[in-house]
Parts: structure tokens; C-alpha cells; sequence
């Protein structure tokens, strides 16, 4: 089982650059970075795991600028995020930004997506919170058109593009691996099996009864059974905990490190080796 890693990379954090290194020396598969453009200050969305908000969701680098160092001093580390907002992005843009990383990078980049808890921070860039999923839906779709191999025009509900020479394709594919996050139930899972390779869920608990209710939608959709992906994401670890995905005929797990200086994040790799 492929063990990768994520991390809230902050201006106070370990570098890009020095984690990758170490990462990829010590036979890690991945680094995930996760993304919030900002946190207004006036927030009545509650933060989902209780309490007050870590103020590392404020200060996070942008994950396409910092997996780009990452991309530059490694030459087999994957690289990802988790999640990309979709809905507070440009499509056309983020198809550029996407498409180029995965590029310069030699195919290793991995797409997770996501619909976001942060109404605030969606309304400021124009996203109608109800209609947040039916809008990646539609993004996803567009930035697919871009990447096909010939000019391919896109006409959805809410957006277009024209039939476009868009350079550089995606090394890795028609698409980059694509993993979508979030709770499962049937709107997520309707998701998974309409544009992406798999699931990202967080913390990995419930497994054992979503999987068959995934499964059971891929397979209606006409999608190849043997080809879903399920990658838990931000996980603390134990040897128990790992046996039971490989169990589930789990191949990647992301693990969680802290956001935190040079020192302390290395110490916590040093624990983690042992999973490697």
C-alpha cells in the first residue's frame, strides 16, 4: 500500500521544497495539499470538526504554486490536492494551471476535488452555495473539453467554451487522476461515478458499509468496477487501522502531518516510516 501524505502549508510552515525532499528520500508516494483562498474574519459557518478554527485554514499557500516547487526538486513523488475548490475557480484557468502541472511534472499530478464547508468564503467568489455541486459538475466537464485530444466545444448550464487549441495536455491521460471529496451518500457517489477515478474520504471511517453503495452506483454507470480508487485522506495512523484498508483492497493512504515548523514535521515523518 502506497502511503502519501498531506499538510496545511502555511508562510509559518516547513517549504515546499525541504518537504518534498524529504518525502520522496524517505519513500513516501505523495504529498496532498488542501486550499482556501481566504476565511473571512465575519463567519457564521461552523467549522466541521467542532470548535474553533485552526488558524492554519488562513494562512494555507496557494497548493498549484507550492506543488510547483514540489514538482521541481523531486522526480517521483505524486503530487496533489486535496481538495481544489472547483467552484471558486475560473475552469478555463484552472483547466491551464492543471494541464501545466501535470505536464512539467511528468504526469504525477492527482486532481481532488470538492465542494467546500465555507459559505462565506464561497460567496465571495460569486458561488450560489445551493447550486455549488451542479457548478463543479459542469466546471469538471468544461475543463475536459479543453483537455481532449481535438478542439472540443463545451455548452453547459453554467458556463462555455468554444472549441480551443489548449496546450499543454494533461501528461497522465485525457484527465489527470481525479478524486472527488466529501461524506458519502448518493449525490457524492453520483459524482465519483459521473467525472472522477475515485473517492477521497476523509479520515477513512464508515468504509466497510459506503464501498458497497459506491461500488453499486459505479457499476450502474457503466464504469469499469475494477478501476474505482478509494484513497483515505488525512488520516492518523495505526497498524490496525492500515490492515483494515488493505482489507478493502485500499492501494494509497494519505496521512496527516502537522502544520507546523522544519522540526516537528520531520520528527512526525520519522514516525511515520514505519508504515512505509
Amino acid at each position: 500500500m502506497r502511503i502519501s501524505t498531506t499538510i496545511f502549508l502555511t508562510d509559518e510552515t516547513i517549504t515546499p521544497p525541504r518537504l518534498a525532499r524529504e518525502l520522496e528520500e524517505r519513500g513516501f508516494a505523495g504529498l496532498y495539499l488542501p486550499e482556501h483562498t481566504h476565511i473571512p474574519v465575519e463567519r457564521t459557518s461552523p467549522y466541521p470538526a467542532g470548535g474553533d478554527l485552526p488558524p492554519e485554514y488562513g494562512r494555507t499557500l496557494d497548493p498549484f504554486v507550492a506543488l510547483g516547487q514540489a514538482a521541481a526538486v523531486t522526480t517521483t513523488l505524486g503530487l496533489g490536492t486535496g481538495i481544489t475548490l472547483l467552484a471558486q475557480h475560473d475552469p478555463i484557468a484552472l483547466a491551464k494551471q492543471i494541464a501545466t502541472l501535470d505536464h512539467l511534472s511528468g504526469g504525477r499530478f492527482t486532481l481532488g476535488v470538492g465542494f467546500g464547508w465555507n459559505r462565506e468564503e464561497a460567496a465571495d467568489h460569486g458561488v450560489e452555495w445551493s447550486t455549488r455541486r451542479d457548478l463543479s459538475r459542469d466546471r469538471m466537464h468544461l475543463m475536459r473539453a479543453l483537455w481532449a485530444a481535438e478542439p472540443t466545444a463545451y455548452d453547459g448550464d453554467f458556463g462555455s467554451v468554444r472549441a480551443s487549441y489548449a496546450y499543454p495536455k494533461p501528461a497522465s491521460g485525457p484527465a489527470p487522476r481525479t478524486l472527488v471529496g466529501g461524506a458519502a451518500g448518493p449525490k457524492l457517489f453520483s459524482h465519483i461515478a459521473d467525472y472522477a477515478d475515485g473517492w477521497l474520504p476523509i479520515g477513512g471511517r464508515g468504509l466497510t458499509e459506503s464501498l458497497p453503495v459506491l461500488r453499486e452506483t459505479w457499476s450502474a454507470a457503466g464504469r469499469d468496477p475494477k478501476a474505482l480508487q478509494i484513497v483515505p485522506y488525512a488520516v492518523l495512523p495505526s497498524q490496525g487501522k492500515l490492515a483494515h484498508y488493505e482489507e478493502l483492497g485500499i492501494d494509497e493512504v494519505v496521512l496527516q502531518l502537522p502544520p507546523a515548523g522544519e522540526g516537528e514535521v520531520l520528527r512526525v515523518l520519522d514516525e511515520y516510516g514505519k508504515y512505509v
